[in-house]
């Protein structure tokens, strides 16, 4: 009867482990759609992703402002934070192959009844002509321990290596990380120190604009007195040149706050920002080239730190799934041991010994299970992502390119268009003194040439926007 309900609990024990052992389940790296080979066509593979920044901007004192960065910000410092603890996590993980081995100290004492086991073969022991002296046992009894204790879980299922290999993915996702936090922060320092050029811009055509106004307002105040204007007309020019000493204002203020940011990003409080004197004399970097969308594979940090992510969750999956089989631990120790501590450290009282043990989940097999699919869950999670940052990345070039292409265009019909109005209000004046014109034309002519010089320093702004964004999205900005 007894031997029946051993080979029973075996039976059970081996039915629970085999339907334990369920199929391991990967989430597959694939993409959405097959990534198209081109972008609008071209087919020429050279890429800006791989100019340092030092080669894609010339303005030297951009360059500053990146270098200055790349030592102070704070993400960036955070950023090799992260890198470094998940180099940390990588040794830990790295360590778990190997035993663990502690230095164990102990003492204690305890008192044996005199109808239990110990009790009665102690006193029989001490009675015994083969024992003296020290190797009586005294109730109660002391216990001391001095040596050292191991425990090696052996790696018979992969666990510990799927586990060292998630650390291992996850710390390359931390450097490809570290490199995005890189290249966002120079996309960034780029795009607010253009955006100040181009308002220290608008500002000398506002500035110059006030000038005009302030010349047409007292020729107007001079006709009123003459007889040959109104005060209507006094007023309108008026109130034109306080829209545009309005306008003066604000764009003082949006300086300030570009200034502001710039200062953030490089990790200061306040201070002057050196930059170059105007935007349309710097010229848009020469080479724009996005090279082919697979490319974006290898040179995007962050569709890289996605891969990287990906494949450790399929890592944790697969040492997830190694907790449903059995776990073999051995515990070996050797050290000195005795009841009596005059003799601890005698030759006799070294002592060692090995133990192995086997465990495997049973009643706890649903706790498995669910940490099991909620990893898979995961896993997927991580596969959509990696799958978004991809048609992303694929999205933000051709953005970039047409944008450059488009704004470039723009760039040259509003010069002429400037270039146009500006001698419209040169006719205007001449007309309006001689009294074949309005005062109202020569208001509308003088308001069209402010507002398309505005949009022309906007214009330019965009175009290098534009060039930024390239580079940003194809993978470029982190080498300097």
């Amino acid at each position: 009867m007894f031997k029946y309900k051993v080979h029973s609990y075996i039976i059970t024990v081996g039915v629970a482990l085999l339907t334990a052992c369920t199929t391991l389940k990967t989430v597959d790296t694939t993409l959405p759609d097959e990534i198209p080979g081109s972008y609008y066509g071209s087919t020429d593979t050279t890429t800006i992703a791989t100019l340092p920044v030092s080669s894609f901007f010339t303005d030297t004192y951009l360059l500053q402002l990146i270098d200055t960065a790349f030592g102070a910000n704070p993400d960036i410092l955070a950023a090799l934070q992260r890198v470094e603890a998940a180099n940390a996590n990588l040794k830990y993980n790295g360590l778990l192959w190997a035993p663990a081995i502690n230095l164990n100290a102990r003492a204690g004492v305890e008192r044996y009844g005199d109808y239990t086991l110990n009790g009665v073969g102690n006193y029989d022991t001490n009675l015994s002509p083969n024992i003296n002296g020290n190797q009586r046992i005294p109730n109660p009894t002391p216990e001391y321990f001095l040596g050292f204790q191991s425990s090696w879980e052996l790696d018979l299922w992969g666990k510990l290596r799927s586990r060292k290999k998630a650390a291992f993915n996850r710390f390359l996702a931390s450097r490809s990380g570290y490199k995005m936090v890189t290249t966002s922060l120079t996309s960034q320092i780029a795009t607010a120190y253009y955006q100040l050029l181009a308002l220290d811009n608008e500002l000398r055509v506002i500035r110059k604009n006030i000038e005009l106004q302030n010349n047409a307002l007292e020729i107007i105040k001079v006709q009123k007195l003459g007889g040959r204007a109104t005060e209507l007309a006094v007023q309108q020019f008026l109130a034109q040149l306080k829209r545009t000493q309005g306008l003066e204002a604000m764009t003082k203020q949006q300086i300030t706050e570009t200034e502001n940011q710039l200062n953030f990003l490089t990790g200061n409080f306040s201070k002057s920002i050196p930059r170059d004197t105007s935007i349309n004399t710097l010229k848009v970097p020469s080479v724009l080239k996005a090279g082919i969308p697979s490319q974006l594979l290898l040179n995007r940090p962050d569709i890289q730190q996605a891969d990287f992510e990906l494949r450790a969750m399929n890592a944790d999956i697969k040492a997830v799934h190694a907790a449903f089989f059995p776990t073999l631990t051995l515990s070996p120790y050797v050290g000195f041991n005795a009841f009596r501590s005059a003799v601890l450290f005698n030759s006799g009282s070294l002592a060692y010994g090995i133990l192995g043990g086997v465990t495997a989940p049973i009643f706890n097999r649903k706790q498995i299970k669910a940490d099991y699919e909620r990893t898979i869950a995961e896993g997927k999670q991580a596969l959509y992502s990696y799958q978004k940052t991809v048609l992303n990345s694929y999205q933000e070039v051709l953005n970039s390119m047409k944008s450059i292409e488009n704004y470039t265009t723009a760039y040259r019909n509003k010069q002429q268009e400037v270039q146009a109005l500006n001698n419209a209000v040169s006719v205007a004046n001449d007309l309006y003194l001689v009294g074949r014109a309005n005062y109202l034309e020569v208001i509308t002519a003088q308001r069209n040439v402010l507002d398309a010089e505005l949009e022309l320093a906007h214009t330019k702004k965009n175009i290098f926007f534009g060039a930024i964004n390239l580079y940003r999205s194809v993978g470029g900005g982190w080498k300097r």
